[in-house]
């Protein structure tokens, strides 16, 4: 045991040094999750070391443990300007898009078993509608514009008596679409049957969003500089969830456990962070953005997918005739991490979400996805740029 504990050791001070971003590597995965603030991780072991009581004890250490629970939630809403509701702690946006989705559709299915949803959604969103469609559910799949945009006459024309819930991410994952969530809450409202479920998991802490309408959230605190583990389900408190995990009161009745004080702590903290700079960061984004586009524009067979209604943060690229996953270890071996498609997506299909906007199976099947942080340092883009000419030469030779 001891030989085993000294070689993993080993095993971790050696990749420490490849873990420093912008010293060895060139990292531009970052809407697949991000590396954790020190301040964050500070503040979770912090707690962690001094907050030992189980929320949920009567003694006067679950009270403080409650108490700073409390004061995370209350904070998180503030920041979000969203007072009023109520938060359900998860483990990330793929449990809370799952409690969204078959909470509403479990408790409320005595309402009707119509869903309406997108085509540029999260693997967690088609997921749980799968199951509900087993369970004898209805889904339609609204129609968008050419700039990806949900057409709202067709929303308008889906909308039934029966229809209980509408279910849509804020920003695309793949490409960073946004949709226009004020307009599509707007028509919502006047169905008092239905429910508006937004996946802002790609969103939150890039942009700033009125969710004042929606009536259930979810994104997770890795996206935004936060430790993995940790996520949320914002809803309003009027409505009634049927749980996925059932055993007793946790924050909520909604998810039972004990609850991680720490991993709650630091993720109001992450949000607090990346809230303070938020317009600055956006901006230094967009300009590493438009010097990427204006780059791959001097490739013949570099398609760009993004286009100006997407987020600056995530760049969607084609190389026709280069299978992904080819030019992505290829940068590999020049310590350049991308991505194919999102990171909980089924290896070796066409990206759906690139499908769904170009109509084009060739660009479909050969996308790369290239995602940025008001982190990424212009040395990484230039390093980025030369190896990407480098290799592009010899994988289109």
């Amino acid at each position: 045991m001891w030989i085993i504990c000294f070689r993993y050791d080993l095993f971790l001070m050696e990749k420490s040094c490849y873990n420093k971003i912008g010293d060895f590597m060139t990292y531009l995965d970052y809407s697949a999750t991000t590396p954790v603030e020190d301040a964050v991780l500070e503040s979770f072991v912090t707690v962690n070391k001094t907050f030992i009581g189980n929320p949920n004890s009567l003694h006067r250490l679950g009270v403080e443990a409650n108490q700073l629970i409390e004061n995370a939630t209350n904070q998180i809403l503030e920041i979000l300007e969203l007072s009023e509701k109520e938060i359900i702690y998860t483990s990330g946006s793929s449990e809370a898009n799952n409690l969204a989705i078959k909470g509403i559709g479990l408790k409320y299915q005595n309402r009707g078993k119509h869903i309406i949803t997108t085509a540029f959604e999260h693997s967690s969103i088609y997921g749980p509608i799968g199951y509900l469609q087993t369970l004898g559910f209805e889904v339609d799949f609204v129609k968008t514009l050419k700039n990806g945009q949900i057409d709202m006459n067709h929303l308008k024309s889906l909308m039934r008596e029966d229809t209980i819930l509408v279910s849509v991410t804020a920003v695309n994952s793949e490409i960073g679409i946004k949709q226009p969530i004020e307009e599509i809450a707007a028509i919502l409202k006047n169905y008092k049957k239905c429910f508006f479920h937004v996946d802002a998991t790609q969103a939150i802490g890039k942009l700033k969003l009125n969710l004042q309408d929606v009536d259930l959230i979810s994104f997770s605190a890795h996206k935004f500089y936060g430790l993995k583990g940790i996520g949320c389900l914002i809803k309003n408190k009027k409505i009634v969830l049927e749980p996925l995990i059932h055993g007793g009161k946790s924050t909520t009745i909604y998810r039972s456990g004990t609850p991680a004080v720490a991993l709650i702590a630091s993720l109001a903290k992450a949000l607090r962070l990346i809230y303070e700079n938020m317009e600055k960061h956006y901006h230094s984004v967009q300009s590493i953005h438009q010097q990427l586009k204006e780059f791959f524009k001097n490739f013949d067979r570099v398609k760009i997918n993004s286009n100006d209604n997407c987020i600056p943060h995530i760049l969607n690229i084609s190389v026709l005739g280069v299978k992904p996953e080819t030019l992505l270890h290829a940068l590999e071996e020049e310590e350049i991490y991308i991505s194919t498609k999102t990171a909980c997506s089924s290896t070796g299909e066409s990206s759906k979400a690139v499908m769904a906007l170009t109509h084009d199976e060739k660009r479909a099947s050969s996308s790369v996805r290239i995602s940025l942080s008001h982190k990424t340092t212009q040395q990484e883009i230039d390093h980025f740029c030369s190896c990407f000419e480098k290799n592009y030469k010899k994988l289109t030779f």
